[in-house]
This record gives C-alpha cells, structure tokens and sequence, in this order.
C-alpha cells in the first residue's frame, strides 16, 4: 500500500473562524455606513472647498490605512525571518496587497482634492512624491514575488524586500514636517487643525477604515490557507 507524501509545508494559521468573520464583516458594514452618514450628512460643507472636501475623509482613511499595511508587511517579515514559518510569509503578502490598494486610493483622491484647492493636479511635492515612491517599492515586492519560483526562496527574498522597503513609510509620514510642502498638516502635537465635527467624523472615518482594512486583511490570508491546503493535496496525490 502506497503511503502518504509529507505535507511540504504547514498551512498559515492566522485566519479567524467563520463566526468570528461573520461578526467582523457586520462591525464593518455598521461602520463603514456610520462614516458614509457622516461624511454625506453629517458634517458640513467646508466654508472655503465646498462639496470636493468630503473626498478628504477617504483619503486620508486611506492613507492611514495603507501605512498601517506596510508596517504590518515590515513586522511580519521580520518574524518570517527570524522563525522561517510560512504564516509569516503569508500574512506580509495579505497586507501588501491591500496596501497597495489603499496607496492606489490615496493617488486617486488626492489630485481630486489638489486640483480644487491647488489648481492643479498633481505637483512634486515631498508627500506626494514619497508616496508615489512608496506605491512603486511595494508594487514592486509584488511582481518580485510572482517572479520567483521556489516558495522558500521567494519567501525570504520578499522579506528582505519587505523590510527595506519600509524605509520610506516613515519618511511619506514625517515628509510634511521635515521639508517645506504645501501639503496640509492636519493633526500635529498641538492637536487637530479642523472644527469638531470634521474631527469626529475623521475619527470615525478612521476607525471604520481601519475595521475594513481587518476584514481584507482576514479573507486574504483565508484563501492563503486555502492556497495552502490545496497544494499540499496536491502533493500527496502526486
């Protein structure tokens, strides 16, 4: 009787339940229609942008949330590393893959919002343009993945990538106030430059974001595991 073939590798770990999925798509979903209320009828118009400042509340959720991705793929490569175990691997793909969407909204919105207050679309200014750098480097960990064949070896590659390349998260943050930029700052130590119902809907804006950028988060490493499971059936089959 022929025996079983070894799993290759262990399938990630890290995935949520289907209940504990259910209840984060519903948090979600409350939120998310939580901010669009506010955002569309809650706060007002801004006295000086109009209707176009509204896009502010997406971008700059976005731009949160995209930081918060890369620093995710930085931590996780480094475990990855440091324990060598494919979860890790896993989880700093999941999240830069959605920061690299949340980057790409940023890109979008943002000369929406410059071409109304700035008069036009798209200028070299420090933010902007580290963050253009930013789309770039982790565009590029994506295509370096898919080129590497051996799993092992595309792993680790991809987590050296993923390390260095979060060099330049701090520097799109601290670019506004280390460099002379036209680029607003909105919260800096002496607190929030808004009125307080743009202050609250942002916050609320902020956490929804960030609840969404979870839930992509835990259905992307689900079909990982899935990914994962069928590989190594695979293997046994062969």
């Amino acid at each position: 009787m022929p025996q079983e073939k070894p799993a290759a590798r262990p399938a990630p770990r890290l995935a949520t339940g289907r209940g504990g999925l259910g209840s984060l798509a519903i948090i979600t979903f409350i939120l998310i229609a939580v901010a669009q209320y506010m955002i569309f009828m809650y706060v007002p118009n801004d006295a000086t942008l109009g209707l176009i400042q509204r896009i502010f509340y997406f971008h700059v959720a976005s731009a949160w949330n995209a930081l918060l991705a890369f620093t995710v793929v930085f931590g996780a490569s480094l475990a990855y590393l440091a324990k060598g175990e494919r979860r890790w691997d896993a989880l700093a793909l999941s999240a830069a893959e959605i920061g690299v969407l949340f980057t790409t909204l940023v890109l979008i919105t943002g000369p929406i919002w410059g071409k109304v207050s700035w008069n036009q679309w798209w200028t070299w200014d420090p933010r902007l343009t580290t963050t253009l750098i930013l789309w770039f480097i982790y565009l590029a960990y994506l295509l370096v993945r898919m080129a590497a064949d051996e799993p092992e070896k595309r792993a680790r590659f991809a987590a050296v990538f993923g390390i260095i390349g979060f060099v330049d998260v701090p520097i799109v943050f601290f670019s506004i106030r280390w460099w002379r930029t036209i680029h607003p700052i909105v919260i800096s130590w002496q607190g929030a430059a808004m009125e307080p119902s743009m202050l609250r809907t942002m916050i609320v804006s902020f956490v929804a974001f960030s609840f969404l950028f979870l839930y992509l988060l835990v259905n992307r490493l689900r079909v990982e595991v899935m990914q994962d499971e069928v590989a190594q059936l695979k293997e046994r089959l062969q």
